[in-house]
């Protein structure tokens, strides 16, 4: 079965500096019906001004990763980090027993563009921990490259939990195909360009969520880069 999450069916929310689109319900936006997949919470498509963003905030008992698609973040946190995310890079955190961070667009010019992505932790009450790997936008053309799981691995992030999350670059005819093992399931979002999943176009923004199939195929309907989330 495939559930399709088109991209204005998400929930929005402008707050001048911010323009957001949001998968799943978050903040003010509720909606039963679209309360996370298996245990991926949050998928939050973040437009930031440039010199804007969210100054220092706490977290605590989630798996929070950011992927940027245009411009940069400079974030800080409790735990002492320091540092700057640019496209291409993929940064975890882990809010464990609490954190407290902050996410500004660093440029006085530049609009920020970023992928919000929270996952349920496996258990409560982890270490708070941090870490933020580059990978080469040649490793993702043409295919789904491994960039984050629970085990590290091919140099992916680590999450504390059962998921994984692949990331593909697709120019037009180009296919990627996944298969899912049998009792898991998959999310696939659209970060921008367009694609068809197993033959059902999706364009940017779009979500859809995958049980009981075994083969997901990607392909590119023009330029098109794209997050698969395997999920138990």
């Amino acid at each position: 079965m495939i559930a399709i999450r088109k991209s204005n069916e998400r929930g929005h929310a402008q707050h001048g500096w911010l323009d957001s689109r949001f998968t799943f319900s978050f903040a003010d936006y509720y909606d039963p019906a679209h309360m996370g997949f298996r245990a991926l919470r949050v998928i939050n498509d973040d437009h930031i001004e440039a010199a804007q963003g969210f100054p220092t905030h706490p977290h605590r008992d989630m798996e929070i990763i950011t992927y940027v698609l245009e411009g940069a973040v400079a974030h800080k946190d409790s735990m002492g980090t320091s540092t700057v995310i640019r496209p291409g890079e993929v940064q975890r955190m882990t809010a464990g027993t609490g954190v407290r961070h902050s996410e500004i667009n660093p440029s006085p010019t530049e609009a920020l563009h970023l992928l919000q992505i929270w996952i349920l932790p496996e258990k409560a009450g982890l270490k708070p921990g941090y870490e933020q790997k580059a990978f080469a936008r040649e490793e993702l053309k043409g295919r789904l490259r491994r960039v984050a799981d629970r085990e590290g691995k091919d140099g992916a992030v680590t999450i504390h939990q059962d998921a994984t999350l692949w990331a593909a670059l697709l120019d037009k005819g180009q296919s990627a195909t996944h298969e899912i093992a049998p009792g898991r399931h998959a999310w696939i979002h659209v970060a921008r360009g367009r694609v068809a999943l197993n033959g059902t176009p999706l364009e940017a923004g779009d979500g859809a969520g995958l049980s009981d199939e075994r083969t997901l195929t990607l392909t590119g309907e023009d330029a098109a880069e794209v997050l698969l989330f395997d999920l138990a």
